[in-house]
């Protein structure tokens, strides 16, 4: 007898526990709900003017132009690596350097250098040709396709060095902005209440913290592409060098592209 009352009693707390959860789950609910950030990212859309939504799209343009060149860039330094790889396995087991560059792929930078040295060497005729020798002549236009690729290789970083020492400035006129703000809100109210003060320092922080979040990513990337970059330019030149070395010597050294 006594046991059952026991596992009765038992049963019967277990009940009343499950309820008061439930109801107090019930409860919460709708404070929760009722719990928003007034002072948010999408609030400060709604209820910015003109300038502050200007500033918003601005950093949102320059944060989305950095992360396509980050991307794009990082992409074409890992399809040059690839290519000076196929340079090394394809170019110098050729018996000439038209054939070596005719191994290798149509949009390969070695190959335009291939063919600009080739091209040097084979025409270096005319009155106005005669002043300089071979020699210089191939140098030259050696030189000349290298910097073309160099420069194609460091297109969008001067984007990226601008994103990263202009983003935090944009930021900070945000943050002024919302600064003015608040101080307008205080003297129309005549008092500095903290709901006066709130919202446009609140879009105050959010402005600064956006353009850090735009500038840090920037500046990493264009550290990061910039070694990269002068690693395969390293490379490149190599390759350069070589072939210089090949079209006026008239023998094959092998390459260290």
């Amino acid at each position: 007898m006594t046991r059952t009352f026991f596992k009765r009693e038992t049963l019967l707390l277990t009940l009343l526990c499950c309820v008061t959860l439930a109801w107090g789950d019930d409860a919460a609910a709708p404070v929760a709900a009722e719990v928003a950030n007034p002072y948010g990212l999408e609030a400060l859309w709604h209820s910015g003017d003109f300038i502050a939504r200007g500033t918003l799209m601005i950093l949102l343009l320059m944060s989305m132009g950095s992360w396509y060149i980050m991307v794009t860039k990082w992409l074409d330094q890992n399809r040059l690596s690839k290519q000076g790889i196929e340079a090394r396995n394809q170019f110098w087991s050729a018996n000439s350097v038209a054939e070596g560059g005719k191994r290798l792929a149509d949009n390969s930078a070695y190959r335009f250098i291939a063919e600009t040295g080739s091209q040097a060497m084979e025409h270096h005729e005319g009155k106005l040709m005669e002043q300089i020798d071979r020699h210089t002549w191939v140098t030259l236009s050696l030189d000349r396709a290298v910097s073309q690729v160099q420069g194609r290789m460091q297109g969008g970083l001067t984007f990226l060095a601008t994103v990263g020492s202009t983003a935090p400035f944009i930021g900070l006129f945000g943050t002024v902005w919302g600064i003015y703000h608040a101080l307008t809100a205080i003297g129309i109210a005549g008092q500095a209440s903290i709901d006066k003060v709130a919202g446009p320092v609140g879009e105050a922080l959010i402005m600064t913290a956006l353009g850090l979040a735009v500038a840090v990513p920037a500046v990493l990337g264009y550290n990061m592409l910039v070694r990269r970059n002068k690693v395969t330019l390293d490379q490149i030149r190599a390759f350069s060098a070589d072939l210089h070395g090949v079209l006026l010597g008239g023998s094959h050294r092998g390459g260290r592209a």
